[in-house]
């Protein structure tokens, strides 16, 4: 690597030949005037394996519902959903419904059947026992005449002997039942009534019961109650009627004694059971209704709160793309305590960092064609004066000046390439573990045996049992060092001396290298680092540094959170560069 360099920019001398006003019509302009102001075009070209490649555009969609929106919502509304459904669902409720429903037809058909069997029963204990027609069907007329219970009774030959619905006669062609009382709905109550339809559907039972089929000619036999009933049980049977009702029945032996004389099967419509069901769902989807309400604002609210400001930023990063200016900015949402606010604060730095980042690679186009214009204009002015002499004398030492600018071209173009590569470098190359103490013992023994003919010494103060290990890229730190090291030895007298020295401050490394120079122009401490800047001692050939060594040192520190600083010393000539280091 070439060694760093002091010395302040500035045009080529004037050449063997070439008028002194030439010299200064071929100086380049300012920079200023160098670089076009530069434009952010909607398509950029990037090169990609040696093709220039345009990236595309990506523009944002106008959507009147954000995808983000309609995912937070689906969120919130599922699991509500689910809570609602299981509720809804109520198996356990109408299981309890339905038991207390037959146990009630138990006791009435067992109450019914006893006073059947103390009343419409005919015969003694001499003769025989049988029910009397007339005046069981008289009973249960009087009894459920009134009642939404249907009540039948068979014989023991598993006849029917009357039944509650009907006139006359069993298998009559008059049917009493009960009306219900009429009911006008409106559209409100007609529609809440479909959702609940639905719903009740949605969430039914999940058990089928059998079908309620009623022949013309009934036989107990039609029916698995009765069947038991008439040799001795009780006999509990749930049927599904065409509507999808529930019917309930229950079944009880009459018996004098221990003699079966017939069967009272007591049948009920689910009414009260689906009137209670569909109250409790309606109380529930009224509160459902509620939930979703609150659960839907709710959701736009907080899905408001993040769609519209990352639109906001995306917007501000799609300006920022075609912008042709750097007005667009991205908007400032610090106040924000939050990742959204985080997310603001990393888009706003990494604009800032970009338009840096442009701003550099402009100061860095602008100072590379203003280095490589002086030694074009020195070798155009030395090739145009050797065709017009014939001096062989005068054309070696044209020739021989053609070629230090050949060579002072080589030297910068090698340097600029490294200097433009060093980013990409440092951002692909893996971080290991430097130690400072042993690459500085190394780089003096180096110099010394380098050195060791000459009156120049070279000297390394450590601290014992420090650690000087710091976390970075070894190749990259000897660089520094070498340059830091060379442009010591370029500035010291003969018999000087150069002294290296490393300690370690809390949570920092520092690495100082001493010389005993002339030291450093107090305006010039921070100039020195700059991309050019060259300044050598006196008597040295110009251009045989290009003025990149100390940019790229600093570049290779400040990559690795590094510092690094140039002071004079104190009380006696000389200068020191400090570098400093996070210690790992």
């Amino acid at each position: 690597m070439t060694a760093p360099l002091r010395a302040s920019r500035g045009p080529a001398p004037p050449r063997l030949g070439e008028p002194a006003e030439q010299n200064a019509a071929a100086r380049p302009e300012p920079m200023a005037e160098l670089v076009a102001e530069p434009t952010v075009e909607p398509i950029t070209a990037t090169p990609v394996g040696g093709r220039a490649v345009d990236a595309p555009i990506i523009r944002l969609r106008r959507r009147f519902f954000s995808k983000l929106t309609a995912r937070v919502l689906a969120v919130n509304m599922m699991a509500l959903m689910m809570l609602v459904g299981g509720m809804l669902y109520l198996s356990s409720y109408q299981e309890r419904l339905i038991e207390n429903e037959l146990a009630s037809l138990d006791a009435e058909a067992t109450i019914f059947a006893g006073g059947l069997a103390e009343a419409a029963v005919v015969g003694g204990v001499d003769t025989e026992q049988s029910l009397d027609p007339d005046k069981a069907r008289q009973m249960i007329r009087r009894v459920y005449q009134s009642t939404d219970t249907r009540a039948r009774l068979f014989g023991i030959d598993g006849k029917l002997v009357a039944d509650s619905r009907m006139l006359g006669q069993p298998g009559g062609i008059i049917e009493v039942r009960p009306l219900l009382p009429p009911v006008a709905k409106g559209w409100i109550r007609a529609a809440w009534d479909a959702v609940y339809d639905w719903s009740a559907e949605f969430a039914g039972p999940r058990k089928r019961w059998p079908t309620y089929v009623e022949r013309q000619d009934q036989q107990g036999n039609d029916y698995a109650s009765v069947r038991a009933a008439l040799t001795g049980g009780v006999g509990r049977q749930i049927w599904t009627r065409e509507d999808g009702q529930l019917m309930l029945g229950v079944a009880v032996p009459v018996q004098r004694v221990r003699l079966v004389l017939g069967a009272v099967l007591v049948t009920r419509e689910g009414i009260n059971i689906e009137g209670n069901l569909q109250t409790v769902r309606e109380e529930i989807l009224k509160v459902f209704a509620i939930a979703l309400a609150v659960t839907i604002i709710l959701s736009l609210y907080l899905a408001g709160t993040i769609t519209r400001p990352i639109r906001r930023l995306a917007r501000a990063a799609e300006r920022v793309q075609q912008s042709r200016g750097r007005k667009v900015e991205i908007p400032d949402m610090s106040g924000r305590r939050d990742e959204i606010g985080e997310l603001a604060g990393a888009l706003r730095a990494m604009t800032a960092a970009l338009w840096t980042r442009i701003d550099a690679i402009e100061r860095f186009a602008a100072d590379v064609s203003h280095e490589i214009k002086n030694p074009l204009t020195s070798l155009r002015s030395a090739v145009e004066t050797t065709a017009r002499i014939t001096d062989p004398v005068q054309q070696r030492r044209l020739m021989a000046i053609i070629l230090e600018d050949v060579q002072r071209l080589d030297r910068l173009i090698s340097d600029i390439s490294d200097a433009s590569r060093l980013d990409a470098e440092l951002s692909r190359a893996e971080t290991g573990t430097a130690d400072i103490g042993r690459m500085l013992g190394m780089l003096t023994d180096l110099y010394k045996t380098t050195l060791e003919d000459t009156d120049l010494k070279v000297s390394l103060s450590l601290p014992p049992g420090s650690s000087l290990t710091v976390p970075g890229i070894e190749d990259r730190l000897v660089q520094v060092f070498r340059n830091l090291i060379t442009n010591a030895i370029s500035f010291s007298p003969p018999d000087g001396a150069i002294t290296l020295r490393a300690r370690r401050e809390g949570a920092w490394v520092i690495a100082t290298i001493e010389d005993d120079g002339p030291g450093i122009p107090a305006a010039k401490l921070e100039a020195i680092f700059d991309r050019f800047y060259t300044e050598r001692p006196a008597g040295e050939k110009f251009g045989t540094h290009s003025g990149l060594g100390l940019s790229i040192s600093k570049q290779i520190i400040t990559a690795h959170r590094g510092q690094i600083f140039a002071e004079n010393r104190e009380g006696r000539p000389g200068a020191r560069f400090t570098v400093k280091i996070p210690a790992k």
